[in-house]
């Protein structure tokens, strides 16, 4: 057994075509069928079903599992002797907010990859809950979004505290209003965050503490979708602070001030506990953690 073997199964666990395996590979279709015939015939198992569209037999899921294992472990390995050589380098797949992507990433990027043009990074922007679920499960290296209650599985630092925000359009009937009382919000129509983000649960929460069930007339997932509804005058909206500083100094958005609303949020880095760091993002979370607050407000 090789390598090169287990990689083929995979492809064609991916595939499901012996064809399209090789085309990916650059492999001929009989050096793949000999590849798999070798596996087959050296643990005396059928590992796929041949017919049409190609599926793995109960015995190869197993095997593919495992195969799946061996080389992560061998990546892992090759990340482990290439850190070795102390230049950092490699790849790291953050996942983050849309806000957070378009409002603080860049800074901290541009900052970043001029100092290590090694070391590459892939962004997927998500909902806090989701970031930490995928932090947790692997399929991302380093989460940046608000914290939460504490996850044994995962290692947090706070970077900044953000606040959430009412605003408005400037042709809202409570644009010339500075402060509002919660109770005077309960006919206004609002355009929400859907139910799995940490804003939308903590405006929830405050809502229901003071008896209060909003009309919520549109739920979108992301702030910058939000920003844009409300600049049209569709409702009022609860965001985060740091992500409307280009609307504020435009003077497209508004903010109106609810005492309730008035509590800081910590936002900070996550990684997987226990996760072997490669050189990549051992120089990533120090740079992060090393940041003043004050570099990540905006400079627009």
């Amino acid at each position: 057994m090789n390598i090169n073997q287990l990689e083929t199964l995979i492809t064609i666990s991916r595939t499901m075509s012996f064809r399209k395996a090789g085309e990916l590979l650059n492999l001929t279709q009989p050096a793949v069928s000999a590849q798999i015939k070798s596996l087959e015939d050296e643990f005396k198992t059928v590992l796929i079903d041949r017919n049409q569209p190609v599926t793995l037999t109960d015995q190869g899921k197993v095997f593919l599992d495992h195969a799946e294992r061996i080389l992560s472990i061998v990546s892992e390995l090759k990340q482990r002797l290439t850190d070795l050589s102390h230049i950092p380098q490699g790849h790291i797949v953050l996942g983050t907010t849309t806000s957070i992507a378009m409002q603080i990433l860049p800074r901290v990027l541009s900052y970043f990859q001029n100092q290590f043009p090694l070391i590459k990074t892939s962004i997927l922007t998500m909902s806090s809950m989701q970031i930490m679920a995928s932090v947790e499960s692997g399929s991302v290296d380093i989460g940046i979004g608000y914290l939460s209650e504490g996850n044994p599985n995962l290692e947090s630092s706070v970077l900044y505290y953000d606040t959430f925000e009412m605003v408005v359009s400037p042709q809202h009937p409570l644009s010339q209003t500075k402060h509002a009382t919660l109770e005077s919000l309960r006919e206004i129509p609002f355009i929400m965050l859907s139910p799995d983000t940490v804003g939308r649960k903590f405006v929830d929460q405050i809502f229901k503490q003071n008896n209060i069930q909003p009309l919520v007339v549109m739920e979108l997932s992301s702030s910058e979708e939000i920003k844009r509804m409300v600049e049209l005058n569709l409702g009022a909206a609860i965001v985060s602070k740091m992500s409307i500083s280009g609307e504020l100094r435009r003077g497209t958005l508004q903010i109106i001030k609810v005492n309730e609303f008035e509590k800081t949020h910590p936002v900070g880095v996550v990684y997987k506990s226990g996760k072997y760091l490669n050189s990549a993002m051992q120089q990533f979370l120090s740079d992060l953690k090393g940041m003043r607050e004050s570099q990540f407000m905006s400079t627009e």
